[in-house]
């Protein structure tokens, strides 16, 4: 933790050192000279910060874009000298570019303040500066820092500097943290305490499954070294259907886990908005901060953003064909792998149906796997005498999802009565419920 703090210490004393000159040049009209504010620190080679710098060979002008990023969180007064106001104009400097926070007192740097600092006057240098924006640049790779698209109209340049929290929490503790559920980041990481072996699935299934898995752990070397790069797009796209319950998102669950790749689950419920390109905005989060990690994003219930295109005879049927459009869009150029869940793949929009590498249909299971599935759910040590799974197995089809649900009501019926065993008629009672959610008696 000391070497992380030093590297930042130092990096925003320099920091400092490069804004006190670059403004004293600027007032006494002399030319941009970055190198007048003094060598570059040397820091730490244990630090975050120093092997980010070693790793992307950043330049000085880049080091001064990361610092300024960085310098609203972790040394907020160094900038309110950029507050001085133009005595001719009784206003702010226009070249300082800022803007002020409706919370934070301090400054808060755009790329126009980026710009002052490492182009001055020079148009040449300007100009380079928005490549430091780019999506290919490493600053977007390596999700470390962006500039707010600017309101309609206005300078490019005038967008906010945002650092963000995972870098912040990188350089200051060496080690990344993960993204939490938020409403500026609507997807949640997902896990399963249950294993490969857990999964019960029709063999065919299980091999489309372990293509997915494949390709995860080959897709790289598959591109480069065999050259399908020139071919195929980049990413893998993969729909799983079939009735509830079938193990649609715990196989999901578990490719991520045998691949070692995290697992986020888009919440639905906060990407879908009434409001024209807020669904756009809300997906792009998640997908710009997906582009460059190895994860793995599920979209279940997919057909509530990914459903078919009608005519566009009124405004809202025209806007949701361009959000199915848009989500086209980045699935189709997101690196990563995609998987989406439905319970029909008659409710997906045809356009993405052509686009998907893998569409693995998750049929109801048949005896042998439904007896699996009792067996594994239920230990023998809480049967009682009288339970008989075969022919619970072979009389009842129900998914894997509904036979929890049973298991759970004959459990919680049978701790209620003070025994550790469930018995035959509790669970022909919670199947009986079971049954009725979908219009079936026993």
């Amino acid at each position: 933790m000391q070497d992380h703090t030093l590297a930042l210490t130092l990096e925003l004393d320099w920091l400092q050192c490069v804004l006190d000159r670059r403004l004293e040049q600027h007032f006494q009209q002399q030319d941009l000279d970055l190198a007048a504010a003094g060598p570059l620190p040397e820091l730490p080679p244990g630090s975050a910060l120093g092997e980010l710098i070693v790793r992307l060979q950043l330049s000085p002008a880049e080091r001064v874009v990361l610092a300024l990023a960085l310098a609203p969180h972790l040394r907020p007064a160094m900038l309110d000298l950029l507050f001085m106001r133009n005595q001719n104009l009784d206003r702010g400097f226009t070249e300082f570019g800022g803007l002020k926070a409706q919370g934070h007192g301090g400054f808060l740097p755009t790329g126009e303040t980026a710009a002052f600092l490492v182009a001055g006057e020079d148009l040449a240098a300007r100009v380079a500066l928005l490549a430091c924006f780019d999506a290919g640049h490493a600053f977007a790779r390596e999700t470390l820092l962006s500039l707010e698209t600017p309101a309609s109209g206005e300078p490019q340049l005038s967008g906010a500097l945002l650092a963000s929290s995972e870098a912040l929490q990188r350089l200051c503790s060496g080690t990344a943290r993960k993204p939490d559920f938020s409403a500026q980041f609507p997807a949640k990481r997902i896990s399963s305490p249950l294993g490969w072996e857990d999964l019960v699935l029709a063999p065919e299934v299980m091999d489309e499954v372990q293509q997915l898995c494949a390709w995860m752990r080959e897709g790289a070397h598959l591109m480069q070294d065999w050259g399908l790069a020139r071919a195929l797009k980049p990413g893998y796209r993969a729909l799983f259907h079939g009735p509830p319950g079938t193990g649609k998102t715990l196989t999901a669950t578990l490719i991520g886990q045998v691949v070692e790749a995290d697992v986020y689950r888009i919440d639905l419920s906060m990407v879908v908005s009434k409001y024209i390109g807020e669904t756009e905005k809300n997906l792009a989060r998640v997908f710009d901060q997906a582009q460059s990690r190895r994860w793995i994003l599920f979209f279940d219930e997919a057909d509530a953003l990914f459903g078919k295109r009608g005519a566009a005879n009124t405004a809202n049927d025209h806007h949701a064909n361009q959000e199915i459009a848009y989500l086209l869009q980045r699935v189709e150029d997101f690196p990563g792998m995609v998987i989406l869940a439905s319970n029909l793949r008659s409710n997906i929009d045809e356009a993405f149906s052509r686009r998907f590498q893998s569409m693995v249909y998750f049929p109801m299971p048949d005896a042998e796997q439904r007896l699996r599935l009792w067996q594994q759910m239920l230990a023998p040590e809480h049967l009682d005498a009288d339970v008989d799974l075969e022919l619970l197995a072979q009389r009842h089809e129900l998914a894997g999802g509904a036979i929890a649900n049973v298991i759970r009501h004959a459990a919680l019926k049978a701790v209620r009565a003070g025994r550790q065993q469930v018995r035959m008629q509790e669970l022909r009672a919670g199947l009986a419920r079971e049954l009725r959610k979908e219009g079936r008696t026993l």
